[in-house]
């Protein structure tokens, strides 16, 4: 290590720690978190803390914490914290929800949610599921395999010996000393993530997604149909929580409860959310629930909710004075010591010690500032401003969207192979980059505006040439009924009012869906449409930006900010996938496509060892 100034001064010149940081993304929820400093707004956490404790002790079974704060005051930062605090004790587990795209569909939303984080890993370096499966078989059949044992050893020798039938007589066991688990096929679906070859499809299924034919048959699941989708969620979530209960405690986070969304039935993001909660409360074995939201929500939503006493006593069922847990203002010993931490993981991280804790700032400065009572994220956005090496003059303010753009790339780039199947996510960064292509001509065609279509099965349409181009276009990453219905459509010219269909996908379609393979047939030879490749480097900046866009109000910018940044870098003009979707269409399937699973990170095997042969 050295603490040669020369060298942490050029350092700071190349490198901010705080810029593109105003927020708490998902992905520092999930994986590496922002600097914590733990005793800052501690009583929050504690809360957590102490309610998991309680229900460890069997003092409780289902507890409601709400918690308010002002705009950038460290929500999210409190839940980052009690995720990472949980994650290395094995008898509790997390689910995070912050996006609610549809409210009229919310409890399918909210299944998404549960299945997407039982996919992280817990405690023993597996995902959520298999720690439960795991825990499922040993109880049942009197074992103490862990997880891997189960995922490197056991399900591949039963495989081979007993090929996919193992499974069913397998959950018959299971379900036969668990009489109270009243969904057999949700039962099935979380003993097969144990299997590799399997897991992915599993994870589809208890998505509430649909699998191919032939690999329900496989695996003897049932596939529902979309009008059951509603109905079946919020059972299908009640007996998902009721299992993994039996073995943690579920700690369940609402987070970003502030947007103004209104559902068909009136009612707000948090009132949904808020009624959600107060059914599942009713129903849960045991587990924890945590609200974040602005006072002006709990205020002005929360407490005019229909039948608000009720809802309001499961939100905040452990304050005696029914009100939310406040978060507060920093102060000053609040502000040097999340400085101080910043700063000391950015000097380890690159192996340099500084002169003084706080350098290049001064521990004053820090200290004024925390006398106006900032937040956490104007300390943060101060700091980013301000980082600059004793007695040099700052610089210009640089482009403040090229930090958040990056930082966002980043979290893109982490999460990609989940980010790639969420088709709404990918819709919308395309309609992002068209819409900034207004008035620019491309491929031919001079961009005039971009169309919703009120249909469910079509993301969009590209207007231009004085409408006599017209390019209906759709993101599709499902298969089965719904790659069926959206070729359907993407054909059905006259209806939609297009003179080309183009399909966004970046996977193989089945040959054995043949009404699929005729609607396609006709789109790319019969109809001059177009099945454009979705290649992953072509989408992580449309991504990336898109993220930036949705936190707009959180970074202070602009849209036209946005689209100058767009322009300026040329994410739209010259990405291929853009330009793909404006040229002429070949008539051709494209090449570099996937199958339908996603790559999912398998522990190594451990040393071989006798293991017990199922006894079925």
């Amino acid at each position: 290590m050295t603490s040669k100034t020369s060298t942490i001064d050029e350092l700071i010149q190349q490198q901010n720690p705080f810029a593109g940081h105003l927020i708490v993304k998902p992905q520092q929820i999930w994986g590496k978190s922002f600097p914590d400093v733990p005793s800052i707004n501690a009583h929050a956490s504690n809360a957590v803390f102490d309610a998991v404790e309680k229900i460890r002790q069997g003092k409780r079974t289902t507890v409601g914490i709400t918690i308010t704060a002002e705009k950038g005051l460290g929500k999210s930062h409190i839940i980052s914290r009690i995720r990472h605090r949980l994650q290395s004790e094995s008898d509790s587990l997390f689910i995070y929800m912050n996006k609610y795209d549809n409210l009229n569909q919310i409890k399918y939303e909210f299944l998404q949610s549960v299945t997407s984080s039982l996919r992280a890993f817990g405690s023993q370096k597996v995902m959520q599921w298999q720690e439960i499966a795991a825990a499922l078989i040993n109880e049942t059949k009197q074992w103490n395999y862990t997880p891997q044992q189960y995922i490197n050893n056991l399900y591949p020798s039963w495989l081979n010996k007993h090929s996919t039938k193992f499974v069913n007589p397998l959950a018959k066991l299971v379900q036969a000393s668990k009489p109270e688990i009243s969904e057999p096929y949700i039962l099935r679906a979380i003993l097969w993530t144990l299997s590799q070859e399997h897991l992915n499809y599993a994870n589809h299924w208890l998505s509430g997604l649909e699998l191919t034919q032939q690999e329900a048959e496989i695996m003897g699941l049932p596939n529902l149909t979309k009008e059951d989708r509603e109905t079946e969620s919020l059972r299908n979530i009640r007996q998902i929580l009721d299992i993994t209960s039996q073995y943690k405690v579920p700690i369940i986070c609402f987070d970003e409860l502030d947007n103004a969304d209104i559902a068909d039935n009136g009612l707000t993001t948090a009132q949904v959310i808020a009624s959600l909660v107060k059914d599942l409360y009713n129903n849960l074995n045991k587990g924890i629930f945590i609200l974040a939201m602005y006072p002006e929500t709990w205020n002005d939503q929360i407490r005019f909710l229909p039948q608000a006493e009720a809802a309001i006593d499961r939100l905040v069922s452990e304050k005696v004075d029914r009100k939310p847990i406040e978060l507060n203002f920093l102060n000053a010993d609040d502000v040097v010591n999340l400085v101080q931490r910043w700063l000391q993981n950015f000097y380890q991280e690159h192996q340099i010690t500084p002169p003084y804790l706080l350098y290049p700032f001064q521990e004053n400065q820090l200290r004024q500032l925390g006398k106006e009572k900032p937040t956490v994220r104007s300390v943060l956005k101060w700091c980013a401003e301000n980082f600059v090496a004793s007695g040099v003059t700052p610089p210009p303010p640089p482009n403040p969207i090229k930090a958040y753009f990056e930082n966002e790339l980043a979290n893109v780039d982490a999460d990609i192979d989940l980010l790639i199947e969420e088709e709404a996510k990918l819709a919308d960064a395309l309609c992002l980059a068209f819409n900034s292509l207004k008035g620019k001509t491309l491929e031919g065609v001079t961009v005039e505006s971009i169309e919703a279509v009120n249909d469910g099965f079509m993301d969009f349409k590209i207007i231009g040439n004085q409408r006599k181009v017209r390019i209906g276009v759709d993101v599709v990453q499902q298969d089965y009924h719904v790659i069926t219905a959206a070729l359907k459509r993407l054909i059905d010219y006259k209806a939609f009012d297009l003179t080309r269909g183009c399909l966004v996908r970046s996977k193989i379609i089945s040959l054995k869906a043949k009404l699929a393979r005729e609607s396609l047939r006709i789109l790319l030879q019969e109809q001059g449409g177009e099945w454009v490749g979705l290649q992953i480097q072509d989408i992580k900046p449309l991504l990336a930006i898109l993220f930036v866009y949705y936190n707009r109000e959180s970074y202070e910018l602009t849209e036209e900010k946005i689209f100058d940044f767009i322009e300026q870098q040329q994410l739209a003009i010259n990405n291929p996938l853009i330009r793909e979707i404006l040229s002429d269409p070949s008539g051709q399937e494209p090449t570099n496509l996937t199958d339908d699973g996603l790559p999912i990170s398998i522990p190594q095997s451990l040393d071989n060892a006798d293991y017990a042969e199922i006894n079925l």
